[in-house]
């Protein structure tokens, strides 16, 4: 029988969907751990096997083979095809619910709570909401009745625009805060605005740096969006030295690296923002973080934030709903509450590494908020494999269970 590691299995699928086969490759200290723990499995369960063989048999009859734990690991592997499958299903289901938004029981289930819950959805779609809307409206015009004239009329004197265009991103973002009647709890000092430093930070949504926004001026480095959000990236986030990347475009990554050194190496730049696990995360786990923002030499600033789901869920799902829906979902709620923790500023030890030292931070956060750490790459949300794929892969192992199954008659 040919045997095929696992490793190989997933190579091959990879290669039958065309994508880059490395970003599933298990790494070489995984392996040795699991190899570890199958053998220790293996012995065990061969001497117990010898143990219950002795009790039942006469010694005469009963045969033990020499037990060698490495062709043991060899003949479990040669079925390396049934364990991906399984293995595959394990990994989707811890991996999927770092991206799943819990859904709130209803406590609306019986004739005396439904009018109250009735209540509740009059005053907060009849009377909030059209309130809060019209706070947000008045904020937008204010803010673009000082910003445009500031950001044209004044190009040339930056100590003069600048400033005033950090209080006015500040303004708009206390209003965003506002119009969902944010409840923001800010605990440590305040970041202040100087070299050699960066923030960085767990996400759950957008609206991560509005609230962090509204109390200090970062420069965030974000994805590039399309509609009218990405035309505030263009023009108003602009201003703040903010930078822009896109996950599609490989060639991103070494200008933004370098963007980033320019970035924090200068004295009069913002402070600078980066969610290092890329991607949006439901606020119950925390995902790997990228290595990027711990290879700049500077000091790293951990900032911890936890939403309360008391009122709503602020996690934003950008593959099932636009921005805009989940800005009108948070302003139809009762309320966003939410804590946020500056954490003391971090240095790279001797002998620690870049992901070592993301590591330790990634740490900090998690337990700073309570959330659950796991060994995912935030990016592969973005490479899942197509409906079709999965459902072929499902008939090849049916396939193969009845074959041995038949075969297993036959004998």
């Amino acid at each position: 029988m040919k045997k095929v590691t696992l490793a190989d299995e997933m190579i091959d699928v990879d290669s039958r969907t065309g994508r880059d086969a490395s970003l599933f490759q298990p790494s070489k200290s995984e392996l040795n751990l699991y190899q570890r723990h199958v053998e220790d499995l293996l012995s065990d369960s061969a001497c117990k096997n010898a143990e219950l063989g002795s009790l039942t048999y006469p010694a005469s009859k009963l045969e033990v083979a020499p037990f060698h734990p490495s062709e043991a690991l060899a003949s479990v592997l040669d079925i390396s095809p049934t364990l991906a499958e399984a293995a595959s299903a394990i990994v989707d289901d811890s991996f999927t619910r770092c991206f799943k938004s819990n859904p709130i029981e209803p406590w609306n289930w019986n004739i005396y709570l439904f009018p109250l819950w009735c209540m509740g959805f009059i005053v907060r779609y009849g009377i909030l909401f059209p309130v809060r809307l019209v706070l947000l409206t008045l904020g937008w015009i204010i803010f673009l009745g000082l910003f445009l004239p500031v950001h044209f009329c004044i190009k040339g004197n930056d100590e003069i625009r600048k400033p005033i265009e950090r209080g006015l991103v500040e303004f708009m973002c206390g209003v965003f805060v506002a119009s969902w009647t944010g409840v923001v709890r800010y605990h440590g000092p305040q970041p202040s605005r100087r070299a050699k430093q960066v923030f960085v930070a767990n996400h759950t949504s957008m609206i991560d740096f509005i609230v962090l926004e509204q109390m200090t001026s970062f420069a965030v480095i974000m994805q590039k969006h399309p509609g009218w959000v990405g035309l505030l990236q263009t023009t108003v986030l602009e201003s703040l030295g903010c930078i822009w990347f896109d996950r599609t475009e490989s060639n991103d990554r070494l200008v933004v690296a370098q963007k980033l050194k320019r970035h924090v190496e200068s004295d009069d730049s913002n402070p600078l923002l980066i969610f290092p696990e890329g991607t949006c995360v439901n606020n119950e786990y925390c995902v790997m973080f990228k290595k990027g923002a711990f290879e700049l030499d500077c000091a790293v600033c951990p900032i911890a934030i936890k939403y309360n789901k008391i009122f709503v869920d602020a996690f934003w799902n950008s593959k099932k709903q636009s921005f805009t829906m989940h800005l009108i979902q948070l302003m139809t709620s009762w309320a966003v509450v939410c804590d946020v923790w500056y954490l003391e500023p971090q240095t790279i030890r001797k002998d620690e590494t870049p992901i070592e030292f993301a590591e330790r931070v990634r740490d900090m956060i998690a337990n700073r908020v309570g959330i659950k750490k796991v060994p995912w790459d935030g990016y592969l949300k973005y490479y899942r494999p197509s409906i079709k794929l999965t459902e072929k892969k499902q008939q090849k192992f049916a396939n193969a269970v009845l074959q041995r199954l038949g075969h297993s008659q036959q004998q």
